[in-house]
C-alpha cells in the first residue's frame, strides 16, 4: 500500500507551506493584511500536519521504500517590492494547489481503504485549503496592479 507515502507527502507539504507563509508574513510585514492573514494561514497549516501524524503512523507500517523525488521544492525564499509580493503570494499558491490535489488524492485512497476517520480530517481539511487558495487567488488580484503598472 503507497498511502503512506502521499501521507508523508501531504504532512510535509502543509509543513512546508506553514513556513512559506510565515516567511511571507516577516517580509511583507509592512502589509498589516499579510502579516496578520499569513500567520493565520500557517497555523491552520501546521494543523492539518498535526492531523495527519496518526494516519501516517498507522499506514507507514504497510509502506513499501519511498520513491526518489515524491517532494517538490516550490518556495525558495522572499522577494522584496510589490512585484516580489506578488510572486511570493503566487508561490504560496503553488504550494496550496499541490495540497489540494494531494488532499483529493489521499480523499480517494481513503475512501477506497474504508478508513472513515482519515476521510473525515480529508474532508474538513480540503475544504481549509480551497479557503486558502481563494484568498490566496483574491490577494494577487489585488496586489496585481499596483506591482505591474505603478512604478516603484
Amino acid at each position: 500500500m503507497h498511502l503512506a507515502h502521499y501521507l508523508g507527502l501531504l504532512h510535509r507539504a502543509q509543513l512546508t507551506l506553514a513556513d512559506a507563509f510565515r516567511q511571507v508574513a516577516a517580509a511583507h510585514g509592512d502589509e498589516p493584511d499579510i502579516d496578520h492573514l499569513c500567520h493565520q494561514q500557517a497555523k491552520r497549516c501546521d494543523e492539518h500536519a498535526a492531523r495527519l501524524e496518526p494516519f501516517g503512523r498507522r499506514y507507514a507500517e504497510e509502506a513499501p521504500e519511498e520513491p526518489e523525488r515524491l517532494h517538490s521544492e516550490l518556495f525558495r525564499g522572499t522577494r522584496t517590492g510589490g512585484i516580489g509580493l506578488l510572486r511570493d503570494l503566487q508561490d504560496l499558491y503553488l504550494m496550496a494547489a499541490e495540497c489540494d490535489v494531494c488532499w483529493t488524492v489521499v480523499g480517494q485512497a481513503a475512501q477506497g481503504a474504508r478508513d472513515r476517520a482519515l476521510f473525515e480530517v480529508v474532508t474538513r481539511c480540503e475544504g481549509e485549503t480551497a479557503l486558502q487558495l481563494t484568498w490566496l487567488r483574491t490577494r494577487m488580484k489585488q496586489a496585481a496592479p499596483q506591482a505591474l503598472v505603478v512604478a516603484d
